[in-house]
């Protein structure tokens, strides 16, 4: 059992402003030239401003926010962006229930109950795709930002599981400072050692992770990239009996090529 964390005593309102962001990223082949625009007509499609609209609608729904304001654009030739400005809004609880910035993974979706305080959430979306190697890449940035006790990263289990994705990266910073009773400031609120203890063990073991955390900086990042890799879980306008067994291996190596690139953010040398 997990002892709940002392929440402090403030002076005033709590000052700290908390921001979780991270990329998502989708990774598949197409191999013609039809097949690349039919997949970016695809992606745009299923997360058009309207879509994204609804889906974080939903996020905001489920914290117990209010929606002051929605702002929202479709782009040409591709991509969207949608921000949502929130604010505290009381939900229904047990009175002696508690505020839980304790470093443990938040609930999934369909058992949420997390509560965000005063913020702002935003996605941004990128389907792109390789001028001639078949790749195709679809990237979502998604933020929740948060004034008050709560931590954003209670939300992030919610969003994790919300989204399909080979390539995770996450950055979480606490800025600024909040004083207490005694005058005494505070840079952070709660105890935390690495965003992966946020995270439910099915993502955990899902995952190849790597944390780079500045603890005096209050800066936390973390880089994900799935374990399991099937072709077919890549293939966008061709089935893979319709491959050879040479075509196969050679797809397979330029979409592992494409994760590790994004996962350690860098062009890494032809093997050939």
């Amino acid at each position: 059992m997990v002892k709940p964390f002392e929440k402090l005593k403030l002076h005033g309102f709590n000052n700290l402003t908390k921001s979780l962001s991270f990329s998502i990223y989708d990774i598949c082949y197409a191999p013609t030239e039809q097949d690349r625009q039919e997949y970016i007509s695809y992606i745009d499609e299923q997360y058009n401003a309207d879509r994204l609209t609804d889906i974080l609608s939903e996020v905001v729904d489920i914290i117990g926010a209010n929606i002051l304001n929605v702002a929202r654009q479709d782009y040409d030739p591709q991509g969207a962006s949608v921000t949502i400005l929130v604010c505290e809004e009381p939900i229904d609880k047990p009175e002696n229930a508690k505020n839980d910035n304790s470093e443990q993974p938040g609930p999934l979706p369909e058992a949420v109950v997390a509560h965000l305080d005063k913020s702002h959430i935003c996605v941004h979306t990128y389907p792109e795709h390789h001028p001639h190697g078949g790749i195709c890449t679809f990237r979502a940035d998604i933020e929740v930002s948060t004034c008050g006790v709560i931590s954003p990263l209670k939300a992030l289990n919610y969003l994790i599981h919300s989204f399909e994705s080979d390539i995770v990266t996450i950055d979480y910073r606490v800025r600024g400072f909040t004083r207490d009773v005694n005058g005494v400031k505070h840079y952070i609120d709660h105890p935390i050692h690495s965003i992966q203890n946020f995270m439910d063990a099915n993502t955990k073991n899902a995952f190849q992770m790597v944390d780079v955390n500045v603890y005096q900086e209050n800066l936390f990042h973390t880089k994900m990239m799935l374990k399991e890799f099937d072709l077919n879980n890549y293939l966008f306008g061709a089935g893979i009996d319709s491959l050879s067994s040479e075509e196969q291996k050679d797809i397979s190596k330029k979409v592992k090529r494409e994760m590790r690139e994004i996962f350690y953010g860098r062009n890494l040398p032809d093997m050939n």
